[in-house]
């Protein structure tokens, strides 16, 4: 799979759906803010690991697959349903690698924050890359 960016699909979507994403994206952020203020920043980023934009794209990824088969006279729900599957598949996988840098951080940093930092990431890249080697080996 070759992963290229597409301009026609900026015309597919409304300036508006644009808006929901970042608005939703920001006010998540400033939420985090509010609850790491109120209940100590261990609170905050469980809070801040929720996956704003995941929501959006997922139900816009839906909404336009299904209006692209509707408008062919098909029923597009299913077809809209199964387009949003894979954004789940790699929003989990994510959200694990994501908690792989997060207990590299905690468990190293006391004795090194740029050494945590450092082996968090090569964490992260690590499960991420594994997540890749099990999706191309499913679709080849």
């Amino acid at each position: 799979m070759i992963v290229r960016f597409k301009w026609s699909a900026l015309k597919q979507s409304r300036w508006y759906e644009h808006v929901i994403r970042f608005g939703l994206g920001g006010l998540t952020t400033v939420l985090t803010g509010v609850v790491a203020q109120r209940y100590g920043p261990m609170t905050g980023g469980l809070f801040l690991v929720f996956p704003a934009i995941f929501c959006a794209s997922a139900t816009l990824i839906e909404k336009h697959k299904r209006e692209r088969k509707e408008a062919g006279g098909l029923q597009g729900v299913r077809m809209g349903q199964q387009a949003a599957a894979p954004d789940a598949a790699g929003a989990g996988w994510g959200s694990i690698a994501l908690g792989v840098f997060g207990l590299c951080v905690w468990w190293l940093a006391p004795a090194s924050s740029v050494g945590s930092l450092c082996a968090a990431a090569i964490g992260w890249l690590t499960v991420a890359l594994l997540a890749l080697r099990r999706r191309l080996r499913r679709i080849g």
